[in-house]
C-alpha cells in the first residue's frame, strides 16, 4: 500500500497543477465596540453630508425658479428650466462686474502669494542663516493672529499709502493674509527634498534661482497644487477684508456685491436672481475642487517634521 504524500507536498502538487495561488491575508475580526463605533461614525458622516449637500442643491434648483414659485412652493422643482435668472443676475444685478473684480483680485493675490510663499519657504527650509528660526516661528505666529484685529491697522496703512479702495491695496492685504499659511505648508515639502539634487545642480553650474525654479519647484508640485487650491478657496470666500478695505463700489468683489444687491432690493427682492447670483458665486469653487481633488488629496502626504 502506497503512503499518502505529506500535506505540504500535496499542496505543492495541487498548486503546480492549478497554478500559483495567492494566499489572502486573514482580516482581523472586529469587536462589537468597533462595529458600533463604525456604525455611529457612518451615521454622523451621512447626516453631515446631507446637511451640506441638501442646502446646496436647494440653492441651485431654486435659481431656476421665479420669485413667486420660491415663496409659494420653496421645495418643489421649477415649472420651467431656463437661464432667465442667471441673465438677470449677470447683467442687471451687476454680478458680472463683481465676478470680474473677484477674478482680478484673487488671481493677482494668488500669483503673488504662491511666488513669495514658495521662495520664502524654500529659503527657510534649505539655507542656514542667523534669525532663520525667528522668521519661521514668526510666520507660524501669523496663523494664530485673528484677522479682525488687523483690519483697522490695515485700513489706516492702506489709506496713508493711497491704496484704500484699489485693486492693489486689496491684493496686498490678501497676500499678507495668506502668506503665513503658504510658508508653513510648503516648508515641509522643501525640507524633505534631497539635498543631493541641489548639490548636483550647483556642480553643473546652476545658480540658486535656476535651481529653485527649474529643479525644486517641479519636485514640490504636489504641495504647490494643494496650497494653491486652499488659498483659492480661502481668498474667493473672503468677506471681512474687502468689506473694510475695498470702499470703491466699482471694485466690489462677489461677497460685497451679493450684500449690496440684497440691500438695494429691499422688500422687492428678486429671489430667483438672488439664488442665481449665489450659484454663480459658488460655481467656480466647485469646479476647482472637482478638477483638482486628486492633486489635493495626493499633496497632503509629506510629514511636517523639521
Amino acid at each position: 500500500m502506497t503512503q499518502a504524500p505529506p500535506l505540504d507536498a500535496a499542496a505543492s502538487a495541487s498548486a503546480g497543477e492549478s497554478g500559483t495561488r495567492r494566499i489572502e491575508p486573514r482580516r482581523p475580526r472586529r469587536s462589537r465596540g468597533d462595529r458600533a463605533f463604525a456604525g455611529v461614525a457612518h451615521i454622523v458622516l451621512i447626516v453631515w453630508t446631507l446637511a451640506v449637500v441638501l442646502p446646496l442643491l436647494w440653492t441651485v434648483y431654486s435659481s431656476f425658479k421665479t420669485s413667486r414659485e420660491i415663496l409659494t412652493s420653496p421645495f418643489s422643482m421649477p415649472s420651467e428650466w431656463n437661464l432667465d435668472n442667471f441673465i438677470t443676475a449677470w447683467t442687471e444685478a451687476g454680478i458680472g462686474r463683481y465676478f470680474v473684480n473677484t477674478l482680478i483680485v484673487v488671481g493677482g493675490a494668488l500669483f503673488l502669494v504662491m511666488l513669495l510663499g514658495a521662495m520664502c519657504a524654500y529659503v527657510l527650509a534649505r539655507f542656514e542663516f542667523p534669525g532663520r528660526r525667528i522668521i519661521y516661528y514668526g510666520m507660524i505666529a501669523g496663523l494664530t493672529f485673528p484677522i479682525f484685529l488687523a483690519v483697522v491697522p490695515l485700513f489706516f496703512v492702506l489709506m496713508n499709502m493711497g491704496l484704500r479702495g484699489t485693486y492693489i491695496g486689496l491684493i496686498l492685504a490678501y497676500v499678507g493674509f495668506a502668506l503665513p499659511f503658504t510658508v508653513f505648508f510648503l516648508y515641509a515639502f522643501f525640507r524633505q527634498l534631497p539635498g543631493e539634487i541641489a548639490e548636483a545642480a550647483a556642480i553643473d553650474g546652476a545658480g540658486d534661482f535656476r535651481t529653485f525654479f527649474q529643479i525644486m519647484v517641479p519636485l514640490a508640485t504636489p504641495g504647490l497644487m494643494s496650497v494653491t487650491i486652499f488659498n483659492f478657496l480661502g481668498l474667493w470666500n473672503q468677506y471681512l477684508l474687502p468689506v473694510v478695505l475695498n470702499t470703491d463700489e466699482d471694485k466690489y468683489v462677489l461677497a460685497q456685491g451679493l450684500k449690496s444687491l440684497q440691500a438695494q432690493q429691499g422688500y422687492e427682492s428678486d429671489w430667483g436672481a438672488m439664488f442665481a447670483s449665489v450659484t454663480i458665486t459658488i460655481l467656480p469653487v466647485l469646479i476647482v475642487y472637482v478638477i483638482f481633488q486628486r492633486q489635493l488629496q495626493g499633496g497632503l502626504g509629506p510629514s511636517t517634521n523639521k
